[in-house]
């Protein structure tokens, strides 16, 4: 790392002071926009349909998942993956749907799509291009948000391709100042009036106003803390910060303001100027305010978690204005973060969006299903409402899979709370794919309420999973991995024991199997029979 205007001792202390590895920042308060209560369910086009789509064949999709008793069973979305959009931008700078294959525009097959009762998600990427080269949102992300709220669009899969890694440098600031929104009033603090923490030191520089600069916020190392902030009442004010231009590489600064995180990005900088300002609005409330400075970014995860909530922040903010500009009612947006699980967004995706994936991209190949499947059954604890583990679309009727790995796929989809996107085509399913993708016992172990991840409570060639539901009852999986006939066991008093699922002691217990209705009766020792690839759940 350069050394960026910091003190030589603080230089030093920080070269030879062990870096931090998993993410280190706080995003503050659970993300909460009052949607994906349960997880989401709905259609998107990537699994079957890749680069091939156009306004035709979503719209045609819509009207089968009607038609076929899918929004009946509760899928909602509609969601267009990469390639619904042009290369170019409009006139504007705004997305635009491709304008041969979506030749009627976005808004009008939204529009179809609502008068069937259903909702349309979309695509972009946290990079510079989507997967397939076309426009995407990072440093767009107020822009594009407000382009698909004033569409109506209502979900939204953020993707990971061409990222570009934000800078773990700081700006070297020497004041702030905060001034009413439309007025020219402000308060002007010099930086000599915060208190420093970590490595932040001032460093003395006649030339600026005040005569000193702040160094050493980089790299989650050091931050200055503003406690005098003044704001005559709540409302929204411009936040300028004021810095030494330095280096000829990018900066970021994410400005804390009671709890509520704000990120200012910084261009390479020219000398033509000793100093710069830049600016944000922020929320105030009435009295003393305080104000904190750092670049929290010390990991590449860190750097991830911050830009997908940069994007979830986008989003509220727009169908906010949406709604307050057209008096109409607002249409929050699902926000699906599809990060591929690298950067472990199960610790901090709660905090940015709706769900997160916890793995790359799904195939139709069964191994891989069941890789996808084993990985995210170990994030139980970071799963709860409005919060979900994602290991991405169905597979449901795609590929090779056979009736009964389809069926487990969905029934172990089910137990691990995971958003069911179907990912087949809806227009020429076969029945027994509609069977199983209806079957409203999974979806309603799915939908539970409680919003519990089922816990693995066994594992081997056969696993059992474990689900609190809200009524009180327990839901109960056994999953036969394996090609070849199991036989399985389990004493189902453990679960009684086991703090997470904590079920109800009873002298003798009921099972009902979700599939076929049959009941089973036991004291607590439960022996089953499985097929290849077969799953039997029941709810005790």
């Amino acid at each position: 790392m350069k050394r960026n205007g910091m003190c030589p001792a603080c230089y030093l202390k920080m070269l030879f002071t062990p870096g931090k590895r998993a993410v280190t920042l706080d995003l503050g308060e659970k993300y909460d926009n009052g949607v994906a209560l349960t997880p989401p369910m709905g259609w998107a086009s990537w699994n079957t349909f890749r680069n091939n789509i156009d306004e035709d064949l979503i719209y045609d999709t819509a009207k089968a998942m009607v038609e076929k008793g899918l929004k009946d069973a509760g899928y909602t979305y509609v969601n267009m993956d990469d390639c619904w959009q042009s290369n170019l931008r409009d006139e504007n700078g705004e997305m635009q749907g491709d304008m041969v294959r979506f030749r009627h525009g976005i808004p009008a097959l939204v529009s179809k799509i609502n008068d069937l009762g259903l909702k349309v998600g979309t695509y972009s990427s946290n990079g510079t291009l989507t997967c397939e080269d076309l426009p995407a949102s990072l440093n767009n992300e107020e822009r594009d948000a407000m382009t698909f709220a004033k569409w109506g669009i209502e979900y939204f899969k953020y993707d990971f391709c061409h990222n570009k890694r934000k800078s773990s440098y700081a700006p070297l600031v020497y004041a702030i100042s905060v001034a009413p929104q439309g007025e020219d009033e402000s308060q002007y603090i010099p930086c000599k009036q915060a208190k420093l923490d970590g490595l932040a030191k001032f460093m003395p520089d006649d030339r600026l106003d005040g005569g000193y600069y702040i160094s050493g916020l980089d790299n989650a190392r050091g931050k200055a803390v503003f406690d005098n902030v003044y704001a005559e009442e709540d409302g929204e004010y411009v936040l300028t910060v004021y810095i030494k231009k330095k280096g000829w590489y990018e900066k970021t600064l994410v400005v804390k303001v009671n709890g509520k995180n704000y990120i200012y990005d910084f261009p390479e900088q020219k000398w033509f100027n000793l100093t710069a300002r830049f600016q944000q609005t922020v929320t105030l409330k009435k009295g003393i305010n305080t104000v904190e400075l750092a670049n929290p970014i010390a990991t590449r995860a860190d750097s991830s978690a911050l830009q997908y909530y940069k994007m979830g922040q986008s989003l509220k903010k727009a169908t906010e204005k949406v709604a307050k500009d057209s008096g109409q009612k607002e249409k929050p947006i699902v926000f699906s973060i599809c990060e591929w699980g690298f950067n472990k967004p199960y610790k901090w995706g709660a905090k940015a969006g709706n769900l997160w994936r916890t793995t790359p991209d799904i195939r139709p190949i069964w191994p891989w299903i069941v890789i996808l499947y084993k990985h995210t059954s170990k994030l139980y604890k970071y799963s709860s409402v409005g919060a979900w583990n994602d290991p991405d679309m169905l597979e449901v009727g795609n590929g090779k899979l056979t009736y009964d790995q389809n069926k487990s796929h969905f029934s172990v989809w089910c137990m691990l709370n995971a958003p069911l996107i179907l990912g087949n085509d809806l227009r020429s399913m076969k029945q027994d794919v509609i069977d199983i993708i209806t079957n409203k016992n999974m979806i309603a172990i799915n939908q539970d309420p409680l919003g519990k991840q089922a816990k693995p409570v066994k594992r081997g060639l056969v696993d059992v999973l474990a689900k609190p539901l809200a009524n009180g009852k327990t839901a109960i999986c056994f999953f036969n991995k394996s090609k070849g006939n199991k036989t399985a066991g389990f004493n189902l008093q453990k679960l009684v024991d086991d703090e997470y699922v904590a079920m109800n002691r009873k002298d003798k217990y009921t099972l009902t199997e979700q599939w076929t209705g049959e009941k089973l009766e036991t004291t607590g020792k439960v022996k089953v029979k499985l097929k290849s690839y077969e799953v039997l759940v029941y709810v005790i």
